[in-house]
């Protein structure tokens, strides 16, 4: 058996949660492998939603979960995800959960310029969380991190506090935005040395035994292609690298490990945040789909944008991403539809194109190409195969899968983990 990589093949928020959920029952092991606590994943398991943000979705469903190095974490948002899945009676602890020990904080100073940047910047603003992630990134690359395992050597500790207030209160100061003093921060930051520590360990050696051993690893992503910090449309993005092949790096295990890489989809668009959109809707249709699909943020609560499938950009997000499989979420949503449009291609002043150009300029005059396809009366809602769905449901999604050059080998048509028509096994490699 095979283990497997999910990433989003979008702008995140394709529905990730339910696929990994699904996954998870069939997996020994769950890895978050980058992102902070800006991603969200909806769980719906029984009578219960889990809304999580750093834990791995696989501690929902008794499995060990791992949130590796490629992670920056802040420590008392895990804290209180925890607290807060432990009041819906799910019990978190050491025993289930592990930390690579060389994982980079978030402290309190990173959301504090995050939004101070942000609020700066005005009216071109990126559309962050405000939650420090991109800060902790930084300083992560900037070699002023303090990591889990510092958390052990108050001395070091001390230490590196002194380079990063060096560093960040003088950024501060020039944003106009209050300053932090040491003796606070050091001692809330050994606050939590000993709820923290328990839970750290050298990951890499938990993954290279499982591997030995033939158990089952499931790779959880954040976010999504078009977010990566490297390919997606810079500068809207986030501060990580979310295709498949960062999950090696990101946890602490050789490529060859990462397995087959599920790509997700959602089977229109959408996008929260500000940044290029190419085949966004601004028209009933576009109100229709954010409604129907309930589309908000599982983290900010901001309504998303939405739009047609482009299947262009998916094909990209293929192609870089390494995606070998797709997963195609919300089909359900489009129920209804008499006319369905699914994006070829872009024109970009006056050129034909086939991607989505990596030029800022150019991305915001990406002009879509469209193809019309006939819609559907009746229902796809809770289908579990595929003689269950209209014949125009079929043609669509087939003709997506030509689009983008990948085959969909799970099709989910409710939020509900069993309404999924699986055409392959992705652990069957």
């Amino acid at each position: 058996m095979a283990n497997v990589a999910v990433i989003g093949a979008q702008w995140g928020d394709e529905g990730k949660g339910k696929v990994v959920d699904w996954l998870a029952s069939r997996a020994d092991l769950v890895v978050r492998f980058q992102g902070g606590h800006n991603a969200g994943h909806t769980l719906v398991v029984g009578e219960q939603t889990y809304k999580l943000s750093l834990l791995p979705s696989g501690v929902v469903r008794g499995k060990i979960g791992v949130i590796g190095n490629g992670v920056v974490l802040d420590p008392q948002a895990l804290l209180d995800e925890i607290a807060k899945v432990a009041a819906q009676g799910l019990t978190v602890g050491p025993d289930n959960l592990r930390i690579a020990e060389n994982t980079p904080l978030i402290l309190p100073l990173h959301p504090a310029l995050d939004r101070a940047r942000e609020a700066a910047r005005g009216g071109d603003k990126i559309g962050t969380t405000g939650r420090g992630i991109g800060p902790a990134y930084e300083d992560k690359v900037g070699r002023r991190s303090i990591r889990l395992c510092d958390l052990a050597e108050p001395e070091t500790v001390s230490k590196k506090l002194d380079e990063l207030l060096l560093h960040h209160n003088s950024l501060l100061r020039g944003l106009g935005a209050p300053e932090f003093e040491k003796q606070g921060l050091l001692d809330q930051i050994m606050g939590w040395a000993p709820q923290l520590l328990p839970f750290a360990e050298p990951v890499w050696e938990r993954l290279d035994e499982a591997r030995r051993s033939g158990k089952r690893v499931l790779f959880e992503g954040a976010q999504a292609v078009m977010l990566d910090v490297d390919h997606g449309t810079y500068p809207y993005v986030t501060s990580s690298n979310t295709v498949a092949g960062n999950a090696a790096a990101g946890s602490g295990i050789g490529p060859d490990a990462v397995g087959m890489v599920l790509g997700i989809a959602k089977a229109y668009s959408t996008r929260v945040g500000s940044g290029p959109f190419p085949t966004e809707l601004h028209d009933a249709i576009g109100q229709r789909l954010g409604d129907r699909g309930r589309e908000f943020g599982t983290v900010t609560g901001r309504r998303r944008r939405c739009g047609w499938f482009d299947a262009c950009m998916v094909r990209q997000a293929v192609k870089i991403g390494g995606i070998q499989g797709l997963a195609l979420t919300k089909l359900d949503v489009l129920d209804g539809l008499a006319e369905l449009k699914i994006c070829t291609g872009y024109r970009v002043n006056g050129e034909a194109m086939r991607r989505l150009p990596f030029a800022m300029s150019a991305q915001a005059a990406a002009e879509p190409v469209y193809e019309v396809m006939e819609g559907w009366s009746g229902s796809t809602a809770g289908a579990r195969s595929y003689a269950q769905l209209p014949a125009a449901a079929v043609k669509y999604v087939r003709r997506i899968e030509e689009l983008v050059e990948a085959p969909v080998v799970l099709l989910s048509t409710s939020p509900d983990r069993d309404d999924t028509i699986t055409l392959r096994d992705p652990f069957a490699g």
